[in-house]
This record gives C-alpha cells, structure tokens and sequence, in this order.
C-alpha cells in the first residue's frame, strides 16, 4: 500500500530544527456554554484559560481564543474529523479539518537553545518563567503566522502554513547557523 499522507516540505539534518510528522488538525468552535458538553464528547478537556493547552496519549487541544481550539492528532487518519463529528453529534459547535494546510517544525535545544534560535524571528519572551510549558499562542516568526507551542523547557512546537513552511524553515536555519 502506498503512503498517501502529505510530502513534507521540510529538509532534514539540524541540531535544533526537526519536520514532524503527520498530524491530524482541527479547528473547534464552541460557545462557552457548551464547552462542558464537547469536552466531555470529546474526551478531553477544553482549556479555558488563555493561551493554555492540554493533551492526553490521543488528543491535544491548544486554546486559540475565547471560543476557539486548535485539536492535533498524532498521526491521525484522513477520516478522523469525521469520527470527532459523529462524537459531537448534536453539540452546537464546529469543526472544520485543517489537517492539510498546516505542517509543524520542532525547535528543540542543540548547537543553540530553542529560545535563543526562536527570538530570532519572534518577539515574544520566551523565558521558561513568561512562556511555561504548555503555553501556546498565535503569534508571528518574521512575517510569517505561527501557533507556538512549548511542550517541555527545552522543546517547542511550532505550527505554520504549508505555504510558510520553507520561509520559515529557511529562516530558523540562518539562525541556527549565525548563532
């Protein structure tokens, strides 16, 4: 059987800078008054306070906004938004795949840390003490939008625009080298 998932566009061989793999990704809207319900047909909880993510083995949810998440699936099947669908069943919501428009970078501590190469193009403070683990917010890497997302002190995920990708990648590359 052939792979029928998305080439990545991103090159391999950096220190800090890795392409992840394939994710299944959603964009969920719900009122606030709902939220218990999704959360609960969903099978995780929805995180409200801003700019918060939470993740278990099958499911992570990054809060985007007030009525707004970004769900990842590791690995998720094509057919995966169609499973959360019938999960919500009637549950006043949307969801609306985005699986295929967004690719994702780890920037990770190596030659330079992930901080230092992410400042570069960000200016957020990404100190451990501004932006702890499990933070996540829509921000800018030059002129490009990006989702950041720090899964552990050392280690960020980042989401962009299958169209982003080799700017972005190329960028964090010029980084890591004149650091």
């Amino acid at each position: 059987m052939s792979d029928l998932s998305p080439a990545s566009p991103f090159a391999a061989g950096s220190a800090s800078i890795r392409p992840l793999g394939h994710f299944g990704r959603a964009v969920l809207r719900c009122p606030a008054a709902m939220l218990d319900t999704v959360a609960e047909r969903l099978g995780i909880a929805l995180p409200r306070e801003a700019c918060r993510s939470t993740d278990d083995a099958a499911l992570s949810a990054l809060w985007l906004g007030p009525d707004e998440w970004l769900l990842l699936a590791d690995g998720a099947p094509d057919d995966w938004v169609t499973t959360l669908q019938a999960q919500l069943g009637d549950a006043l919501c949307s969801l609306v795949d985005v699986s295929h428009r967004q690719v994702a970078l780890e920037i990770v501590d190596g030659g330079v840390s992930a901080e230092t190469l992410l400042a570069s193009g960000c200016a957020l403070d990404l100190s451990l003490a501004a932006f702890p683990v499990g933070m996540c917010t829509r921000t800018m890497y030059d002129k490009a939008e990006i989702i950041l997302w720090r899964r552990a002190p050392e280690r960020f995920h980042i989401e962009l625009w299958r169209s982003f990708a080799r700017y972005v990648e190329g960028l964090l590359r010029i980084a890591e080298t004149e650091a």
